[in-house]
Order: structure tokens, then sequence, then C-alpha cells
């Protein structure tokens, strides 16, 4: 029937991810100019991918928070789907670069050089990518915001991939053995795989229509036995996810002697206590008698 409070303005989030990743990509560079290492020069691609996912976060952000309208009556929420399957899709196409790259390295090794500070700059890109991933990741739980989420995902694994690749660059520094570059290179690619499938996969389900989870589900079970009284029933109860917005419907079943007012009162309760329960929350109820036979689709808003 109602919604909850306005989604709040997360596109400014969104802007610092890309300021972040402008920052990560110059300071990879300069440290794969510094050492040659494809290791170096697959976790600056990854960073490219970053800004690119930042970039249409911001856009998919923007739309998502635009009104309700007479074309799109249930808002524009979904529109962050778009957003995190075109970054997992360009993870994807970033291990397949960084393969390539790697076992064209490993074919034909070259020496490093200027270890040390390459690994200085890479370990500060890491930092930058740390404390932004952190940043989004929070926010993006608190808003239900899978594009922030997903960004936040994607930053955090930059992170872990620069470990990996300083790891392997240093390892080189001190066995000399080439070869272990491309190798860590390879593997930060497979990582950047299961990452981008994990991605496309939420997206995808987010377009479905996934119900809420199991933790949200049970909090909404949890108050609607908190408000049976005299009888009344719930029956129907779907759930359904939409970006940061979710949607919460059921029929509510009343001894058929109940005025009008009395039931508006109680469908009202219903609905303020759901979404109290999941702020943001868009709840759908339908009144019915409770000698009703047939049941019906909660479609009342």
């Amino acid at each position: 029937m109602n919604s909850g409070t306005e989604p709040p303005a997360l596109t400014r989030f969104a802007w610092i991810s890309i300021i972040a990743a402008v920052v990560t990509i110059g300071l990879k560079l300069v440290a794969y100019r510094l050492t040659g290492s494809v290791g170096l020069l697959s976790d600056a691609i990854e960073s490219g991918v970053n800004l690119v996912g930042g970039l249409m976060a911001l856009a998919m952000l923007t739309v998502a928070a635009r009104p309700a309208d007479a074309e799109h009556p249930y808002g524009h929420s979904k529109a962050e789907y778009f957003s995190s399957g075109v970054e997992g899709t360009l993870i994807l196409l970033a291990a397949v670069s960084i393969g390539y790259t790697a076992v064209g390295r490993l074919l034909a090794p070259k020496p490093l050089e200027s270890l040390g500070i390459g690994l200085v700059v890479s370990v500060l890109a890491s930092l930058v990518n740390l404390g932004v991933a952190l940043v989004l990741l929070k926010v993006g739980r608190k808003h239900n915001s899978i594009t922030l989420e997903a960004n936040a995902q994607h930053l955090l694994t930059d992170v872990w991939t620069s470990v990996g690749v300083v790891a392997g660059v240093g390892a080189v520094a001190l066995t000399h053995w080439q070869w272990l570059d491309p190798v860590v290179a390879l593997a930060v690619a497979a990582n950047i795989v299961w990452t981008g499938v994990g991605i496309v996969r939420r997206s995808t389900a987010g377009l479905m229509d996934v119900a809420l989870s199991h933790e949200d589900q049970e909090i909404v079970r949890r108050t609607l036995s908190g408000i049976q009284q005299d009888g009344v029933k719930f029956q129907d109860l779907k759930t359904r996810q939409a970006g940061a917005q979710k949607f919460v419907s059921l029929n509510v079943l009343v001894p058929g002697e109940w005025t009008a007012r009395r039931s508006h009162d109680l469908l009202e309760r219903v609905e303020s206590d759901i979404r109290r329960a999941l702020p943001g929350t868009t709840v759908f109820t339908h009144l019915e008698p409770l000698d009703d036979p047939v049941p019906k689709t909660a479609t009342r808003p």
C-alpha cells in the first residue's frame, strides 16, 4: 500500500569509486612501467574495469533514484541490476585479457626491474582500494544496493589480487624464477572469473524477481505473528527484491462482521509494522473475509 522512506542519494559513493579507480590505475601503471611485471599489468587492467564499473554504477544509481511514474509504477530500482551485470561481464573480459598476456609472458619470460619501488606503489594503490571498498560495502549493505555491494566486492577482489601479485613479484625478487610472475597472473585471472560469475549470477537472480532473503522473510513472519488477533489470518505471503527496493504482498483475512474502519485500521498497522521492521519496503495488502472459500492474490495497493 505504501513504501517506506525515500531512498538515499547513493551516487556520491559511486563518485568515490570512480576517483579511486582513476588513482589506482595511475599508480599501478607506474608500478608496471617500473618493473615490467605482467602481474602488475593484470592488476592495472582490473582497476580499469573498476573505472568502467564505477561509471556504470553512477549512471544506474541515478536512474534507480528516479521516483515511480506512469510507465514505471514500481519505480526504477531494477536499473541497479544492469550495472552489476555489466560489471560482472567486464570482469570476465578482463580475466581473458590477463590470461592471454600471462600465457605470452610464460612462453617468453622477461626479467623484472625496479621491484622495490614498484611494489611500494602497488601496495599504496591497494590501500586506496581497501579503504574505498570497506566504505562502499558498509553503505551498500545498509541500503540494500547491489550496485554498491558489487562494486565493493570487486574492489576487495582487486585488493586480494594485488596481494597475490605483490607476493608473486616478491617471490621473483627472492628466487629469480621469472615464471612465477605470469603464473601468479593466471591465478589472478582465475580469481577474477570466480568473482565475475558470482556478480552476473546475482544480477540475473534479481532481474528474475528473486524472493527476499530467508532472514528478511522471517522478520516479516515474526511481525505478522505479533499482529494476529480475534481470528485474523494472513495468507499468500509473497516477497521480492528489486535493487535496493523490497516488496511484500499478502492477503489479510478478517471476520466478516468487522466494520470497514476496523479492517482498514488493521491493514494500516500491518503495513506500518512491516515497514518499520524492514525500512524502505513497499507493502501491498488485500482484504478478505475469513469465510471466503476462494483465496485471492494480494493485489490491492
